[in-house]
């Protein structure tokens, strides 16, 4: 794990090493996604068997596909009751937070008779992405199903790879838990494919959310367009902003609770104290060996992991919103008084006491957030990625003779003739009418 020194040469090179952290070499993967959404466009159905086949193990039929909701439900009520509760409270969590953030339609009515406004609208039909494999996410369905609920998706399908056919029984429970009713057993980019365009069995939606690998990541760029898409999420990521009275243990923990994610995670601190640069470091290689997933976190600790000491807070900040990190801690005396300078970071969590773990899964906002600095121009996921607005416009006679006459001169100059006699005939339709 490097430490560097914001004040000594060469620091740039290697600060902006760290700025291309989310970069993916998507080269030698578009060819092969494309084949594979090409093949379930032409082949439906018998594309997803195939594949399912070669990338999860078993062998498939178009029945055993299809996850039942008597699954979900023997799942929920198996699982133990501490857990049970556990997922019930984080649900009304994350439910009551996104309640939140519901826009309403809204008219308003001008004194001539003109109307203006916005009807917003659920999409009709929503596909989740939910990964599986070495690990199994309920967090993720929770973090992706209630918004979609909340927006007021009518149908809503999730979609899941099953290595060896086997399915993750916490995956199963939180599904009946979100009331899902329709979920399939298949992953990486054929999901993708399918949720985008259909086949016999999934049928066609119109937004499709979730993490997942570079494959997925890469079918939801070539798919967005033809669906709307939440966003192109990487690896992991974690960056905290610490002074000199933050606790070293917190620290490397909070560090550490990214680098177990994945190899390619990035865990990155900046620090205005060389001493707790020191102490943090020492820690995590402390930690390490105690670790289940300790060959993962250390080698994303060693290969992507980095401390920044800085001159001042002030400077950590800029350095910080360069950085947009997905998950941003602010482990310093007064947070709140620092969070004004902060302009990028897909989630902040403010003090001592709130580590990046309690909004992964309980403390309510969502955890499906832009990684690899796109949090300069992506939002988390919410309702509104499962919503859409429709502009509402009114004219009455005495509007469209205050503002017609501006109309037609603005068509006019832009040489669009039948833009402007459409105006124009209904002004001189309304003279004659007087």
């Amino acid at each position: 794990m490097k430490i560097l020194e914001s004040g000594e040469i060469g620091f740039r090179e290697a600060f902006e090493k760290i700025l291309e952290r989310g970069k993916l070499d998507i080269g030698d993967v578009t060819a092969l996604v494309l084949d594979i959404i090409n093949s379930v466009v032409k082949e439906g159905d018998a594309a997803i068997l195939r594949d399912v086949e070669k990338f999860d193990g078993w062998k498939p039929n178009a029945d055993s596909l299809k996850i039942s909701t008597d699954a979900m439900r023997d799942a929920y009520e198996r699982i133990d009751d501490d857990l049970r509760d556990a997922l019930n409270l984080a649900y009304k969590r994350i439910e009551r937070y996104h309640q939140k953030q519901m826009p309403k339609s809204w008219l308003d009515f001008e004194e001539s008779g003109a109307v203006m406004g916005v009807k917003v609208t659920a999409v009709d039909r929503a596909g989740l992405y939910i990964p599986g494999g070495k690990a199994a996410y309920p967090s993720s369905l929770l973090m992706n199903a209630i918004p979609a609920i909340v927006a007021g998706v009518n149908e809503i399908v999730v979609t899941t790879p099953t290595p060896n056919g086997q399915i993750n029984e916490l995956l199963l429970a939180a599904m009946h838990l979100c009331g899902i009713k329709e979920a399939y057993r298949v992953g990486g980019a054929t999901a993708i494919a399918a949720l985008a365009y259909g086949t016999e069995s999934i049928k066609k939606v119109d937004v499709v959310t979730g993490p997942g690998n570079i494959f997925v990541a890469t079918a939801k760029k070539l798919v967005y367009g033809d669906v709307n898409i939440d966003m192109i999420a990487g690896p992991s990521e974690i960056g905290i902003i610490a002074d000199e009275g933050a606790n070293p243990e917190y620290l490397a923990y909070d560090l550490l609770s990214q680098a177990e994610h994945d190899e390619m995670a990035s865990s990155l601190m900046i620090t205005t104290s060389k001493a707790l640069a020191l102490r943090t470091k020492e820690k995590i290689f402390e930690i390490l060996p105690t670790l289940e997933r300790e060959e993962i976190a250390r080698a994303s600790i060693e290969s992507r992991g980095a401390i920044i000491v800085a001159d001042s807070i002030d400077e950590a900040a800029e350095l910080m919103n360069e950085i947009a990190p997905e998950h941003l801690e602010l482990m310093v005396s007064n947070p709140f008084d620092l969070l004004p300078k902060i302009k990028h970071a897909g989630a902040i969590f403010m003090g001592s006491y709130t580590p990046e773990a309690i909004g992964d899964y309980i403390a309510g906002p969502n955890h499906t957030l832009p990684t690899g600095s796109t949090a300069k121009f992506y939002s988390p996921l919410g309702v509104d990625v499962f919503l859409k607005k429709s502009s509402i416009i009114s004219m009455s006679r005495e509007a469209i003779e205050e503002l017609g006459s501006a109309t037609a001169k603005i068509a006019d100059c832009e040489g669009l003739e039948a833009h402007k006699r459409s105006v124009t005939v209904r002004l001189e339709s309304g003279k004659e009418n007087k």
